[in-house]
């Protein structure tokens, strides 16, 4: 991990430099005092999310803080696929020595970024039928959502929408697969946003597990928000529904003192339906053999952009979508909402409702 985080920060100052190199050749017939306002605005720009994510919780005004921390990501892939259109402009100056492509690449740029962001509110709503191997009375209507990110980058408003799209699916019961927090629980605080999560309804209740980023805005802060909503946190801990299926909810892995699988599966009833929501898709298989009926997961977002895309699918055995292996049900979510930047390429934000019947 450490290595894939040096690595990303080699590539990110290594893009920002070509494209600053690339945008001053542009200006060589322009007065300095024009190139120096520029650069200071280019590495302002270029460091507005590190800073943004490193003043998280000092006590700054709401719309600086936010403006920094939107600014700062919707770069970081503006930068991706400004640098990669360079580099394809640069090629074909091999042949034709006399072509400047810069406000060619520009343009393809933001038009991507405008598709990205449309796509990104207009998440999919996911429909599935699955089966399971134990007698259920009657069929339960799941609506599963991960990775809504709330702070500075999904706000208040964006919120409303979300629990709007739920609650229209009637779902029995609601399953929450993580990092409903995003890097601090100090702009939900300010937002209130407790409120809007009152308004979901649920009859059979709302379940949620821990997430990474629980853990990176401060996990018993995150536990104490939630004790103000009708959501029930599980941290390797079991809750059982009224027509007898068992969901446990496992700590995240940033907790490494979490508990076993086979541990809390061995405090269920195996002859009743068996649900996990664990945020991270690792040890699937692991997860299957030990008799899990149904698994819902998130924090692959798939990458969210192209071509990060292939690497989660490279990184993970299920990084997004459902598979049905040898026992289980599994579902990975590329999350409702996403972390930084407000674009999805190559992905898809999407809500899983999920018609459970028994055999």
């Amino acid at each position: 991990m450490k290595a894939i985080l040096l690595a990303t920060m080699i590539a990110y100052t290594g893009g920002n430099i070509y494209l600053f190199i690339r945008s001053l050749q542009l200006m060589s017939g322009l007065p300095m005092w024009s190139k120096i306002v520029f650069g200071t605005l280019f590495w302002v720009v270029a460091l507005a999310l590190f800073i943004a994510i490193g003043a998280r919780n000092v006590d700054m005004p709401e719309v600086v803080a936010r403006t920094m921390f939107r600014v700062g990501s919707a770069w970081m892939v503006f930068l991706l696929y400004m640098v990669l259109s360079l580099v394809v402009v640069d090629l074909l100056r091999l042949a034709l020595p006399h072509f400047n492509g810069f406000y060619y690449a520009l343009g393809f740029t933001l038009c991507l970024l405008a598709y990205g962001y449309w796509n990104y509110r207009h998440p999919e709503v996911v429909e599935l039928n699955i089966e399971l191997e134990k007698p259920l009375e009657k069929p339960l209507r799941v609506v599963a959502v991960s990775d809504i990110h709330l702070g500075y980058g999904t706000d208040k408003k964006s919120l409303q929408r979300y629990v709007k799209m739920i609650n229209e699916q009637q779902p029995d019961v609601i399953l929450i697969g993580g990092d409903l927090i995003d890097n601090s629980i100090k702009p939900v605080r300010e937002q209130q946003m407790e409120e809007e999560l009152r308004e979901l309804n649920a009859p059979m209740g709302i379940y949620m597990a821990m997430g990474n980023h629980e853990y990176i805005s401060g996990a018993e802060e995150c536990a104490a928000f939630l004790a103000k909503t009708p959501i029930t946190l599980l941290r390797d801990s079991v809750a059982m529904l009224e027509n007898g299926v068992q969901i446990i909810g496992r700590d995240d892995r940033a907790n490494r003192r979490r508990k076993p699988l086979k541990q809390l599966i061995g405090a269920c009833d195996k002859s009743k339906p068996i649900i996990v929501i664990d945020h991270q898709p690792y040890q699937l298989e692991k997860a299957d053999s030990l008799g899990v009926d149904f698994q819902f997961s998130g924090h692959t977002h798939r990458g969210q952009v192209f071509p990060l895309n292939l690497l989660t699918d490279y990184m993970f055995e299920q990084s997004h979508g459902y598979r049905h292996w040898s026992h289980a049900h599994i579902y990975v979510s590329s999350g409702l909402s996403l972390w930084g930047p407000p674009f999805r390429i190559g992905t898809h934000s999407d809500m899983a409702v999920i018609e459970v019947k028994g055999k």
